[in-house]
């Protein structure tokens, strides 16, 4: 059977922005900037958008598929396009009233803001762009419902029949999540744990007994609990640790191993882990991995490497592998290295053997409803009637899920919020909630329409990064992504409802914390989502690590949309950004995560990003302490930044003692 998700293919990613908020908000501004007829007139296209977000759902069973596809590309691209060029008109107007303002409240504004924003041009190119792009925009919405129409796709039935999910609205729920439980993981727990403190002797099947560790593995398909089993482990030898004073193992570690992992980043992430402290200030690999194996040394230790990824087919992947646990050897026998993997295959290279392979197995079907009904009625207060009623109801909810413990908790956290047996029964006769793909893109249509926005934009991070609340509110609101027609209401705050509405639903999940800080992760699976909504906007670049000297010509070779809208880069390149990044003129974010040790910055080089990417409203960079740096602790912006008239947000992180930054004297 097809995977719901992977099923409606471009319908999906087109449904996760057609409904956006930019249409709405677009409409609402530009009747303040154009005519009421032209504006009226846009307003009267927004129910044949219904429509064409009905029709998307079928969109893969359809002939011409590939023109409806290019159709919806082109509409996308003229939204964002509208977008830019009403910033331009907003900035113009703001413009004027400045310089209409009485010289002395002129004066005071002139402090604040940059001079280069107060050279008014008096050209009305924004307004007519702005309606030649509207008008643009109307011709494709027409073409695209002519061209659905004539397939027949709009018949009443199909509308009825739909299983598109109406976003919320009304405002966000604030209900408490319930708590996370594990049940029906006993006997797993046990045996690993009993595995894991077996004496060396006692696994005489283990192949590897002249190393000092013996791997034990837990594989299982994506979503059914591998994590959290491997989660309930660690925590009772760090418990037992506790209590005892003086538990099996000296060191409990916990790293992830990304699908595109690097060796030294794991290094650097077991290291963290082992000593509680940061290894930044190492320069190179060989300094890392010997800091490490003195760690290790002389202790018994368990180390967690969760979510591991492998072909067995890639001889290059493997050998990757089996270099990150190249320090291990420095341990004390005894000491044991749990992995999960949706693979077996990925165990055995990292020197598990069959019987120390453990297949998660699925949930009894009782155990499974008694799940379910935890993540949707915890906490909420109803009638016992009512509440027998809905548990016979999600018995029946509970079979769609095919024993998905993340299909559970993302499914019970929705229907919590609308205890309603009329509800629960149109999910359980419905067709999307099938499995755990098909779980996580029922919930996402549930989003309210701005948070579908801001969920999709987590895309742009790797695969689980440690994500922070106040930094993803200032990102999704210099973004644009947070609307509030209340003038009094701070668009923070409302951020702030937004990341409680993804975290309360599980799409962003509580992980940890770090210098005190909580930070949040995505779900694999649910990072797959987020990348199929995001569709073409959001692209990494994850171009690794170099310890040593970079070679003259040799950097990242891949290519890079020219419709992405929001990059990320794992490391500072000069010719990636020249050749590539330049070209991306409809650039709204880049981030570029970090300057290596020996990376040359030049200042043109961040100069011409001021003055290629006029679209950015997000500059992100990591340094070290070799840009553009006159002072030890003063750091310079290129002038070139006064270009930039469409940003919001503007970070340098820098491991250095920087007290100030010098603006050039024309930004302020």
């Amino acid at each position: 059977m097809v995977d719901p998700v992977t099923g409606l293919g471009i319908g999906m990613k087109a449904l996760g922005w057609v409904a956006s908020p930019i249409i709405s908000e677009l409409f609402k501004k530009c009747s303040t900037y154009l005519s009421f007829d032209a504006s009226e007139k846009l307003r009267q296209l927004g129910p044949k958008l219904i429509l064409l977000e009905r029709a998307m759902e079928v969109f893969d069973k359809i002939p011409g598929r590939d023109r409806l596809e290019k159709l919806f590309e082109d509409l996308k691209s003229a939204f964002y396009e509208a977008e830019d060029i009403l910033d331009d008109v907003e900035y113009h107007c703001l413009e004027k009233e400045i310089h209409s303002m009485p010289p002395r409240k002129r004066d005071w504004v002139k402090k604040l803001l940059p001079s280069q924003c107060l050279k008014i041009k008096e050209t009305g190119m924004p307004k007519k762009e702005l309606k030649d792009s509207l008008e643009k925009i109307e011709g494709i919405i027409n073409t695209a419902y002519k061209f659905v129409e004539h397939l027949k796709l709009l018949t009443v039935s199909n509308v009825q029949g739909s299983q598109a999910v109406p976003a919320s609205s009304g405002g966000l729920a604030t209900t408490a999540a319930p708590p996370p439980i594990v049940i029906g993981r006993d006997k797993e727990r046990d045996q690993i744990i009993a595995m894991l403190h077996e004496k060396e002797g006692d696994d005489q099947l283990d192949t590897n007994s002249n190393l000092c560790y013996s791997v034990i593995g837990i594989h299982g398909i994506g979503g059914s609990g591998k994590s959290t089993l491997a989660q309930l482990v660690c925590d009772h030898e760090k418990k037992y640790k506790q209590e005892k004073r003086d538990g099996h193992f000296d060191l409990v570690m916990w790293v992830h191993v990304s699908q595109n992992f690097s060796v030294d980043t794991i290094f650097k992430e077991m290291f963290e882990a082992a000593t509680g402290h940061s290894c930044a200030h190492f320069n190179n690999l060989n300094t890392l991995q010997d800091k490490l194996e003195e760690k290790l040394h002389g202790k018994r230790f368990l180390l967690v490497l969760d979510d591991i990824w492998c072909n067995i087919k890639d001889e290059r992947q493997q050998g990757e592998l089996r270099k990150i646990v190249s320090p291990l050897k420095a341990g004390e026998v005894g000491s044991k290295v749990l992995v999960t993997s949706r693979s077996e295959d990925a165990l055995l290279v990292l020197g598990a053997i069959k019987p120390t392979c453990i297949p998660i197995p699925d949930l009894d079907a009782q155990v499974f409803h008694s799940l379910l009904m935890h993540y949707a009625l915890e906490g909420v207060v109803i009638d016992d009637h009512v509440r027998r009623r809905l548990s016979m109801i999600g018995a029946d909810i509970a079979k769609k899920l095919k024993g998905s413990p993340l299909a559970a908790r993302i499914v019970g956290r929705r229907l919590g919020r609308r205890p309603k047996a009329e509800f629960w029964v149109t999910v359980k006769n419905g067709k999307l909630v099938d499995g755990t793909m098909g779980a996580l893109w029922w919930s996402y249509q549930h989003l309210d329409q701005q948070a579908r926005r801001c969920f999709a934009y987590c895309s742009i991070f790797p695969r689980r990064r440690q994500l922070y609340l106040d930094e993803l509110i200032k990102l999704w609101v210099a973004e644009g992504f947070i609307r509030t027609p209340n003038e009094r209401e701070d668009v923070e705050d409302v951020g702030r409802e937004y990341f409680d509405e993804l975290a309360s639903t599980s799409f962003l999940q509580k992980a940890g914390k770090y210098n005190g800080n909580d930070y949040y992760l995505l779900h694999d699976l649910v990072y797959d989502l987020a990348e199929m909504v995001a569709g073409s906007d959001c692209f990494r670049i994850e171009n690794g690590w170099r310890w040593e000297e970079p070679k003259r010509g040799v950097g990242w070779r891949g290519d890079v949309p020219l419709s992405v809208r929001y990059l990320f880069v794992q490391n500072y390149d000069a010719e990636l950004i020249t050749k590539k990044i330049l070209k991306l003129k409809s650039l709204r974010t880049l981030i570029i995560d970090a300057i290596e040790m020996y990376t040359p910055v030049e200042e043109k080089v961040i100069a011409s990003i001021f003055k290629k990417l006029q679209k950015l409203r997000v500059l992100t960079v990591g340094c070290c302490n070799n840009w553009v740096i006159r002072k030890p602790d003063v750091l310079y912006i290129p002038e070139a930044i006064i270009e930039l008239k469409h940003l919001r947000y503007l970070a340098f992180r820098t491991n250095m003692l920087c007290r100030e930054w010098i603006f050039p004297t024309s930004a302020g």
